[in-house]
């Protein structure tokens, strides 16, 4: 039976991308796909970037299988944007919803028998990170999302890692130059969100059938946003 095709959505930073593929992460392909990074705003170009690539592969919404979204860390705002998006989407066409962290996006992009540390710049002097091996051709999560100082992220490390996403360009040359760390950085060229990697990734949850469900889904946030902070309410979780 053919793999079905699937829509990806990310939005967790500036850049607005999205794509079709069909399949998995090790033996998917990829229909087409579109990324903007520019400063409009994700809620005013995501929908119209989605229509237009639809129709430049010639593919309709029956011909889809499901939808495929970055569910976090990142941009707050654009986090929201991205999961109403995509609830939306899925509730209208009937589509069932996937959901891959930003960090699992940029790991499973690296090549590499290191360590992998999955970075993206939080802001406020810090990154939000995860530790990542690759076995058998399929990149595996090793630890919690957290969001830390580049500093103490160091300190977490012991053996020779390949650094790979956003966090990079804000400190890559900071951890090039840390004596405790054999850091390697990866290509510039990986430090930007996939989403045709997203979308294969999605294609590996939905061979197993690990779907969100749209009425519970939320972005993955990681840390609390300013406002939670000054109200001293905590919003719901992913568990």
């Amino acid at each position: 039976m053919e793999s079905p095709i699937l829509l990806s959505i990310d939005t967790a930073t500036s850049c607005s991308a999205i794509a079709l593929c069909r399949g998995n992460t090790v033996s998917g392909e990829i229909l087409g796909s579109l990324s903007l990074n520019t400063k409009i705003t994700h809620s005013r170009r995501i929908l119209s970037s989605i229509d237009y690539l639809m129709k430049e592969v010639a593919l309709t919404w029956a011909d889809l299988g499901g939808i495929v979204i970055s569910l976090g860390p990142g941009s707050f705002t654009g986090l929201r944007i991205g999961m109403a998006t995509a609830k939306g989407l899925v509730m209208g066409t009937g589509l069932p919803l996937l959901g891959v962290s930003t960090l699992d996006i940029y790991a499973s992009s690296c090549l590499t028998n290191k360590l992998i540390c999955a970075t993206l710049d939080a802001r406020k002097k810090e990154v939000y990170s995860a530790f990542y091996r690759r076995e058998e051709g399929v990149v595996h999560r090793v630890s919690d999302l957290q969001v830390v100082t580049p500093d103490k992220l160091m300190e977490q490390i012991s053996e020779p890692v390949l650094l790979v996403g956003d966090g990079c360009r804000s400190y890559g040359d900071v951890w090039l130059q840390d004596e405790r760390v054999d850091c390697e950085i990866a290509p510039a060229v990986l430090n930007s969100i996939s989403a045709e990697t997203l979308c294969l990734v999605g294609g590996d949850l939905f061979e197993k059938k690990e779907f969100l469900d749209p009425g519970m889904a939320v972005p993955l946030y990681v840390r609390a946003s300013d406002a939670e902070l000054n109200l001293g309410v905590k919003l719901p979780r992913p568990l």
